[in-house]
């Protein structure tokens, strides 16, 4: 069985104000010429197909098109699961019709978990869907009420997708989560606030081959047969200098598995320059895309005026500057200076000292986590209505 993994597409992603449509538009034409050139038996997508619950027209127009050129033109299926950042009520619709024509999508898990099933010369493989779902959501769902975090609630999913599967038969599953031992980037949402959203690679036990989402780096947890694809693209400066990939996966009908990641170049990259204004002007030099998406980082000490202006001159895609001697004169209270870096609770206990002049308390931290939880899961339209 001859498989391409993929997650993390995010379409409709805005980064520092740009739309990057066209630059997935760019890597996803390369990953269905990839997939033409390799000839899966199937193609993985694990969740975060959109950016958000609502996505904009033109990324459902693109992810249209990527599904067309896929199913229609190479013949080859396609399963995909809802992440995090989708609607799954949005990005199932139509799910029963469009899994004649090789489209299986997973958007929340009900009473019906069934497998895929496809075949080789070997036999059958059974493709398990493991949509994100949040523990109140498995709750509901499944009649669990013992899913009371994200590892209790992905155990109950498992156990109840486990059941499908005949014993000794070859079994690959898809799931959104965060796997404990892998790691994060602050391009991703955390799935839980305040607490873990962690769930246990022990998790996985019955699967051969575990295909994932969330995290963006491409890596493998608890064993090589766990494994994140990570995202198509840089979306975060953080991510700066690593190369981005799909995971080609071999299975023969043991179960026993090769893998090999295959690097996808994008239209622009992300990079990060540091210097002088008056150094980086000189530039750019030999090799240097000019175009490329730039974080800068200004060394000089007096004013500058207008200093993104007069670096857009020669690149015209800065889309960040720092100064960080600017930044030596204030202090935010917290774990960390970088308030970037901070996660929803972090960054509002330190507001809320900031403001009141007193640290959060344990009930006040309760409290806002209940809301903003609360909050996510009306964004993302798990509970159904």
């Amino acid at each position: 069985m001859r498989i391409i993994h993929t997650s993390d597409w995010h379409l409709g992603r805005i980064f520092h104000g740009v739309h990057l449509t066209e630059d997935q538009a760019y890597i996803l034409d390369q990953f269905v010429r990839l997939a033409g050139d390799e000839k899966p038996d199937v193609v993985l997508i694990a969740g975060d197909i959109y950016d958000r619950s609502v996505p904009p027209t033109e990324a459902v127009r693109l992810l249209d098109e990527v599904l067309s050129r896929l199913l229609l033109d190479d013949g080859v299926p396609v399963i995909l699961i809802a992440g995090n950042h989708d609607s799954p009520e949005r990005l199932a619709f139509g799910t029963r019709l469009l899994a004649r024509q090789g489209l299986h999508i997973a958007g929340q898990p009900g009473q019906d978990l069934s497998p895929v099933i496809l075949s080789d010369t070997s036999g059958p493989v059974y493709f398990c869907p493991i949509p994100y779902a949040e523990p109140a959501v498995v709750r509901e769902k499944l009649t669990a009420p013992e899913a009371a975090d994200h590892n209790l609630a992905m155990r109950c999913l498992v156990r109840q997708v486990a059941a499908l599967i005949p014993a000794g038969a070859r079994a690959v599953a898809l799931a959104h989560a965060f796997v404990a031992g892998g790691e994060e980037s602050d391009s991703e949402r955390p799935l839980s606030i305040g607490g873990s959203g962690m769930v246990e690679a022990s998790c996985f036990e019955p699967f051969h081959y575990v295909a994932l989402g969330h995290l963006h780096q491409p890596q493998s947890v608890g064993g090589n047969h766990i494994h994140y694809a990570g995202s198509l693209l840089k979306y975060s400066f953080a991510e700066a200098g690593r190369r981005k990939s799909v995971t080609l996966v071999e299975m023969d009908g043991t179960g026993k598995l090769s893998l090999e990641t295959i690097s996808l170049t994008p239209r622009r990259e992300l990079r990060c320059l540091e210097g002088r204004i008056d150094e980086l002007l000189a530039r750019p030099q030999s090799g240097e895309n000019k175009d490329d998406y730039l974080m800068v980082t200004l060394t000089d000490q007096g004013a500058i005026l207008d200093a993104i202006g007069k670096l857009r001159e020669v690149y015209p895609n800065v889309l960040h500057i720092e100064r960080p001697h600017l930044l030596t004169g204030g202090e935010l209270r917290g774990p960390s200076a970088d308030h970037r870096r901070l996660g929803e609770l972090d960054l509002f206990s330190s507001f809320f000292e900031q403001v009141t002049g007193t640290p959060l308390s344990e009930e006040q931290a309760r409290a806002f986590i209940e809301t903003a939880e609360a909050l996510h899961r009306q964004d993302r339209e798990v509970i159904s209505r």
